[in-house]
């Protein structure tokens, strides 16, 4: 079945309007489509990537945005339930083909911020309410089956990455093998070191990126929460400029996140040496996403230059802390 029959497919799993309309917005990870009724009322279908997240997974997911919206921390999506009173449903293929997870979200307005504008502000922004959401990690009571994955080393870049393996980045070959090698170790070693206690490492949204944020008049809105999961705390920094690590003004921006972050918690001297190597593992496992999702529109339009603008980045961090 065409992904967009099977969109259609799951809207009789809501009661929605009839008449109304799916649109493809997006596809990344998973499949984004805009739904809209006769009248102007809209929602966001999120249509699972085949074998991604379970369905305890997704409700585990849908659980922690609800809360945080509902106890002030920020403003995030809306899910909505099925017929069934359950927020994860299951799209059928009546042809036989492979069903897959959806949720559905009331629609969110706002832009997604751009790089290509001035977003010091924003930074600031965006370091304090991630310091809130953190803040509400480490005391929220989770509910009971709570199932999320870890973001580590070697859920990122070891032997049983989650995004497929740098090694087989776009545009890879002996030299990079040898530099990204290298990189990916002292990796490794320092964050070994930094560990992983509770103070350090908990749940966290971990794809902060700018394509999952939402100014409306003002106000930063989070969205996409598929990847949130457990992690370093620090690791929501470097994910802030994700794609974006080689650019120049990548450094004041990241002083700002501080600023933002520190008006509400606490950043420790270990806690801020060690975000070049939260970007530097961000980097390469982007660098393995772009190698693995290489149909996706995103991926196609990095190609292997990102593997390319990487190199400079691993020199960069051997020199300093190699």
């Amino acid at each position: 079945m065409v992904a967009t029959q099977l969109a259609e497919q799951a809207l009789g799993l809501y009661d929605l309007p009839r008449y109304t309309s799916v649109h493809l917005v997006s596809i990344s990870e998973n499949e984004i489509y805009r739904v809209e009724a006769p009248y102007g009322r809209r929602w966001a279908l999120r249509v699972q990537r085949p074998g991604y997240q379970s369905k305890s997974s997704l409700a585990s997911e849908m659980e922690w945005l609800a809360a945080l919206r509902r106890d002030g921390v920020v403003a995030t999506q809306i899910p909505v339930a099925g017929l069934d009173g359950e927020w994860v449903q299951v799209a059928r293929d009546p042809d036989g083909g492979e069903s897959r997870n959806v949720v559905l979200f009331e629609w969110e307005n706002g832009s997604h911020p751009r790089m290509d504008t001035d977003l010091h502000q924003c930074f600031r922004s965006l370091g304090a309410i991630t310091a809130q959401m953190h803040v509400h990690s480490r005391t929220w009571q989770r509910p009971k089956g709570f199932d999320r994955f870890t973001w580590d080393f070697e859920t990122a870049l070891g032997e049983t990455p989650r995004w497929g393996r740098w090694r087989d980045a776009l545009g890879m070959n002996a030299g990079r093998l040898d530099l990204f090698g290298r990189t990916a170790r002292l990796i490794g070693e320092r964050l070994s070191l930094y560990g992983s206690g509770p103070d350090r490492f908990g749940l966290a949204h971990c794809d902060l990126r700018l394509d999952n944020l939402l100014i409306d008049q003002g106000e930063i809105k989070v969205i996409d929460f598929d990847d949130c999961g457990f992690s370093w705390y620090m690791y929501d920094a470097a994910a802030a400029v994700s794609f974006y690590e080689h650019l120049p003004q990548v450094p004041g921006l990241m002083e700002c996140w501080l600023e933002g972050y520190r008006t509400v918690s606490a950043v420790s001297r270990a806690e801020e040496e060690e975000i070049p190597t939260f970007m530097m593992l961000r980097r390469l496992l982007l660098v393995a996403w772009v190698g693995s999702h290489a149909e996706t529109p995103l991926a196609r339009s990095l190609g292997a230059s990102y593997t390319e603008q990487t190199v400079a980045l691993c020199s960069a961090y051997l020199r300093r802390f190699g």
